[in-house]
């Protein structure tokens, strides 16, 4: 039987095939661990929810510009005030370069406070001569290179609640309680940047932020009243990739009887599980959280228009979030069929950019990495691509950490390949760092104000 709206219920997915799940091996334990999730508080709420749908609307009709980023996976070790406010601080300054730069409001959107789990392309691989089932997140197990700790234990998907709650707890502090003053730009500069070249042209921003504020209380706008310029909105988001997660955290609004999957403000649903057919679509065709899909070189354009009319059917302007992943040598010529066929179909989509998921390459020693070149042609060519259909850009989505990494090649101040060991903490795939995120930043808004 097809599930349909007055069908559907949070179990619904359990219908259909469900890729990338782990091998839980006690399937008693697994549903203790899911009633317990049931029993606990939402994470957001879906008022919250409501409001990014409506941001995301904005940027849907052109009128504002989605920033989507964070770590490639989140770990439990790194769950901690400075950590999360280092993040934070990244983000940030990449969002005041990009509205300053192209006087457009910003979405902020953090892959933060969830994003535990990453699907894999193998089931195995071999660490030091011994094969162990692949690495898929501490929500389902330890990183560590043995086989008992790679035994997915459901108990880790409590843990993983938790550890999401303290995020958002101190996410909601730093940006209610005045950490995201506008007036403190210059304080959002971390040392290890301030030096760099992006970093000293981003000083030169905040200098010119801060002139701009004086200006609008020297004729006498009352800057303590404008509640914008001290406190902001980030909304949290990650891959809704642990269904049995996903389900245990969906819940009903009271005010409109409708589902909202409660574990983030907005999902993704990968392109390795984005099967029409299978129980990834299905989930979230049935919450009415905001929602994305990734989409690889190896979409089609009836892949795009028929993924667009199962998840927003309605055509709800910023439900439904494509996030393009075709790598630095295809999206010219893979993106802009798709970008044509959403459009002829009707269908309101935000089109976004990942650069970084279809440029990872190998070092030879084994080391995964990305080039900053690379990322940044792929970026070019998504906006490219927009100017030539006549379609707007609406944001960019992309791995990065507050930490002084060394795990993505090339930037201003380039990171070199003899570097890559420097310090190279990422848990899964390589991530930029605060000045490789804010060079690209200045990049992303001069390609903004070329549209």
């Amino acid at each position: 039987m097809a599930i349909t709206e007055s069908t559907w219920t949070p179990s619904s997915w359990r219908e259909l095939p469900a890729g990338q799940q782990p091998e839980w091996p006690d399937p008693a334990a697994l549903a203790a661990v899911r009633e317990r999730l049931r029993g606990l508080p939402p994470l957001v709420f879906a008022g919250e929810a409501r409001a990014l749908l409506a941001a995301l609307g904005e940027v849907c009709e052109g009128r504002a510009f989605l920033l989507q980023a964070g770590d490639c996976v989140e770990s439990f070790r790194d769950v901690s005030a400075p950590a999360i406010r280092e993040k934070l601080k990244v983000l940030l300054q990449m969002s005041a370069v990009l509205t300053y730069g192209a006087t457009l409001p910003v979405v902020k959107v953090g892959r933060i406070a969830g994003q535990f789990a990453k699907p894999r392309s193998e089931r195995t691989e071999v660490v030091d001569g011994i094969e162990l089932l692949s690495f898929r997140g501490h929500v389902v197990h330890s990183d560590e290179p043995t086989p008992e700790a790679r035994v997915p234990d459901p108990e880790r998907l409590v843990q993983g609640y938790y550890q999401a709650a303290s995020t958002l707890n101190l996410l909601r502090a730093f940006t209610k309680g005045g950490f995201a003053d506008l007036t403190l730009v210059h304080t959002w500069n971390r040392e290890f940047v301030a030096a760099s070249p992006a970093g000293q042209r981003y000083e030169a921003l905040a200098s010119e932020i801060g002139r701009a504020l004086r200006f609008m209380e020297a004729i006498g706008i009352d800057l303590a009243r404008e509640p914008t310029l001290h406190e902001v909105d980030v909304w949290t988001s990650h891959e809704g990739l642990l269904l049995e997660y996903e389900e245990a955290l969906t819940r009903t609004d009271s005010l409109t009887g409708q589902p909202y999957d409660c574990s983030a403000h907005m999902l993704w649903i990968g392109e390795r599980t984005r099967d029409l057919a299978e129980a990834h679509v299905e989930f979230f065709f049935g919450v009415l959280n905001p929602i994305g899909v990734k989409l690889g070189p190896a979409a089609t354009p009836e892949d795009a228009v028929a993924l667009g009319e199962r998840l927003n059917p309605h055509r709800v302007p910023g439900r439904l979030t494509f996030i393009a992943r075709m790598g630095a040598e295809r999206v010219r010529e893979t993106l802009p069929p798709l970008l044509e066929a959403v459009r002829d179909a009707e269908i309101p989509v935000v089109w976004a950019c990942d650069p970084m998921h279809a440029n990872l390459v190998r070092m030879p020693t084994g080391t995964k990495t990305r080039r900053f070149d690379s990322i940044m042609t792929e970026l070019q060519g998504f906006f490219a691509a927009h100017r030539e259909v006549g379609t707007w850009p609406g944001g960019v989505h992309i791995e990065f950490t507050g930490e002084d990494v060394t795990e993505c090649l090339g930037g201003s101040e380039a990171v070199l390949e003899e570097q890559l060991d420097h310090r190279y903490e990422t848990l899964c795939d390589p991530r930029l760092n605060g000045r490789q995120s804010l060079d690209l930043a200045f990049r992303v808004a001069e390609l903004m104000r070329a549209v």
